[in-house]
């Protein structure tokens, strides 16, 4: 059952791929912006990915966050996305990532509850 409160958290291990130098979103060797924006987007997808109707997902329709602090190649991020508002088919998340006990970066996200067969048929 959809409710609020649900949670999932999503992590990864920060490889060369992920860097702002990678991703081109910087030219400095730490986890990039929109590295972390996916993890948090990850993990508000699969907080409800098993509660949505059969042939149903998410889609994100905006994320608003802060990157507080660099993460190195090699250290471990988490972000957990948590639901706090159902509103029809928009989702609201709470979305924080952490280091350890560093705070690396906060937000929100919006997602939007679709069928699959009819959002792909809009391509």
């Amino acid at each position: 059952m959809l409710e609020t409160g649900l949670t999932h958290t999503s992590s990864i291990v920060v490889g060369d791929s992920d860097t702002a130098i990678a991703l081109g979103s910087g030219d400095m060797p730490v986890l990039a912006t929109p590295a972390m924006l996916a993890l948090m987007e990850n993990a508000a997808m699969l907080a409800v990915a098993p509660e949505l109707p059969e042939g149903s997902t998410t889609v994100g329709g905006h994320i608003s966050s802060s990157h507080l602090m660099p993460s190195a190649v090699g250290a471990e991020v988490h972000a957990r996305a948590t639901l706090e508002k159902i509103d029809g088919r928009k989702l609201y998340f709470n979305v924080v990532a952490t280091e350890g006990d560093r705070l690396v970066g906060e937000g929100t996200h919006l997602r939007f509850i679709v069928d699959r067969e009819r959002f792909m048929a809009k391509l």
